[in-house]
């Protein structure tokens, strides 16, 4: 297995595309906030889920096994088990630890409460820029070095991430538009959090791109299915769960699988 070196390669761009593609959603979600006079609970709920479902499943079907595939040029088949095994784990624990240091705000869809202050309110938004800004970072380094790797395989995550990506702009332009009532000033707060995955795609791949080896992206495709599938059960499912009616959430969560699962089958 091996890479280009060259930053401006054309498959590096391609991955880098992917991942702009999927961080633009951030943009959509706040441009959504203009125009949407209320939100629909069930619809936000289907969504989640349904990307949640995705990254669980192309998590654990292909990214895992790509890890093992990798390692296992490299290594005999038990070790390079354990190898993809602690990749895997690795990017649980960096998720725990990001969310730590910074939670991540749920994800809000009803208009703020009248009474609350302009001040407030753009203290929220701040922190929920900063806040979801920080967590872009390793999702659009997940992106890029599945696209990088495979473009199918990457275009099918990044479309889990960009609907992901919706609500997160939501949650960002809710505060600040109510807060300032400006529209440039609430796409701006969007558009630095979306820009927050394909800066960390490319820091990513400057700080790992002399050392691309099997051994090399056998730890990053196992730290990126653990920190897909923890984003996945830590953040989307349950608040899908919440804002769910009935069965909504599990709809979801098979139809996100089966999506990715019809990808991979019809590019393979």
């Amino acid at each position: 297995m091996s890479a280009p070196t060259a930053l401006f390669s054309p498959e590096v761009l391609m991955a880098l595309a992917i991942c702009v593609g999927a961080a633009a959603a951030t943009m959509f979600g706040g441009l959504s906030v203009f125009t949407a006079k209320e939100s629909n609970p069930r619809v936000l709920s289907f969504g989640l889920a349904f990307a949640g479902g995705a990254m669980v499943y192309i998590s654990l079907v292909e990214i895992f096994w790509k890890s093992l595939s990798s390692f296992s040029m490299s290594m005999a088949d038990k070790e390079a088990y354990t190898a993809a095994t602690l990749s895997f784990f690795a990017g649980v624990v960096m998720l725990v630890l990001i969310d730590r240091l910074i939670p991540n705000p749920h994800n809000e869809l009803a208009a703020p409460e009248s009474g609350s202050s302009k001040a407030h309110l753009a203290r929220v938004g701040l922190l929920a820029a900063i806040a979801i800004t920080v967590h872009n970072l390793p999702e659009g380094m997940a992106t890029f070095f599945a696209a990088l790797e495979d473009p199918v395989l990457g275009t099918s995550l990044a479309v889990a991430i960009a609907v992901h990506n919706i609500p997160e702009g939501i949650s960002i332009a809710i505060p600040v538009y109510y807060a300032t009532r400006s529209r440039k000033l609430t796409l701006l707060a969007c558009l630095v959090s979306a820009l927050a995955e394909p800066v960390g795609a490319l820091i990513g791949y400057l700080i790992l791109a002399p050392f691309l080896s099997p051994f090399v992206f056998g730890c990053v495709f196992g730290v990126i299915s653990g920190a897909m599938v923890f984003l996945a059960m830590d953040e989307l499912l349950p608040t899908a769960k919440r804002y769910s009616s009935g069965h909504d959430a599990v709809y979801g969560i098979v139809a996100g699988m089966a999506c990715i699962a019809l990808s991979l089958v019809l590019f393979r």
